[in-house]
């Protein structure tokens, strides 16, 4: 057999995938049951059959090259293949088996992924699952994510994206903060109110507004600031101002009547909400399953239409 497409070829290939999932050497022979000088050979040879640069290190971090992060994607690609070729043989294509590691924004997930997988686990009892719910943008590659919650646009292009809805960017308050501070008519009037903004402490926020073809930046100096969308949603609720937030994080409290929108003319367009992962067509067994089942469960809820 042509080395290139042989065994050694296909241990060296998991090794790499191995240090680019964990960030490291060190993760990566955790995770293989391997030695880190092993880790260390398998990535040197492989570097030196491809006559690439894969990876760059230092003394704290790995980073992986730009041949890198292509090489890397084939690799998985290969790979999966591979496992799947073997599941099916095997008789185990219909169960879907490992790890599989999620992310989401933190509201999100505890609304609508937790009791989706709670689903997915008791569905297929071979599976365990890790949820990272965060406020932030996570990187699938360097983290190890099969599948992301991305709301908005999707700079990464060697990503898959599924739709499964949209979401709006909505300014509300409660009707005693109303009461006490009358709604503003026009952007410009959110200078005169108590803002808490969920923008991660900066001392300047700034909201854009759209009406028609015209777009309004407002600077605004929050009163309150927080770095997480439940916590900017909680000090609302208490009347301590306006936020914006999004239509799936207060569709529930607009609902009750405890919180209201103003400047509702000014909304701006709605944004896409994606499941996103890396390993297009030849996704796991694992994340084909999740997958299948998040787009019907996700693109059934109200709150996710806009």
């Amino acid at each position: 057999m042509n080395r290139a497409l042989g065994a050694d070829r296909m241990h060296l290939m998991t090794v790499f995938v191995a240090v680019v999932d964990a960030a490291g050497f060190a993760g990566a022979a955790r995770r293989l049951d391997l030695s880190p000088s092993g880790v260390t050979r398998a990535i040197a040879e492989l570097e030196r059959q491809l006559g690439a640069r894969l990876l760059t290190r230092t003394t704290r971090s790995v980073r992986v090259t730009e041949a890198g992060e292509r090489y890397v994607e084939d690799c998985r690609r290969i790979l999966s293949r591979i496992a799947e070729a073997e599941a099916a043989v095997q008789g185990l294509h219909h169960q879907p088996q490992g790890h599989l590691t999620l992310t989401a924004p933190a509201l999100f997930g505890a609304r609508f992924i937790t009791g989706i997988v709670d689903e997915y686990l008791q569905r297929y009892p071979k599976v365990s699952a890790s949820c990272l719910f965060l406020d932030r943008m996570v990187n699938l590659i360097e983290e190890g994510v099969d599948v992301a919650v991305r709301i908005g646009e999707l700079p990464d292009s060697t990503l898959q994206a599924v739709r499964v809805g949209q979401v709006r960017r909505m300014i509300c308050a409660t009707p005693a903060y109303l009461s006490r501070c009358p709604a503003p008519r026009v952007p410009g009037e959110l200078q005169d109110h108590s803002i808490i903004a969920a923008s991660g402490g900066g001392a300047l926020t700034e909201w854009r507004l759209v009406q028609g073809r015209q777009t309004y930046g407002v600077r605004l100096t929050p009163r309150l600031s927080t770095t997480t969308n439940d916590s900017a949603l909680a000090l609302a609720l208490k009347g301590l101002g306006l936020t914006r937030l999004l239509s799936y994080q207060v569709s529930e409290h607009l609902a009750s009547g405890a919180l209201v929108t103003v400047l509702d003319d000014y909304e701006p367009p709605p944004l896409q909400l994606n499941l996103v992962h890396r390993e297009g067509r030849y996704a796991s067994s694992k994340a084909r399953a999740f997958l299948d089942l998040a787009i019907e469960r996700l693109r059934a809820e109200p709150a996710l239409a806009g």
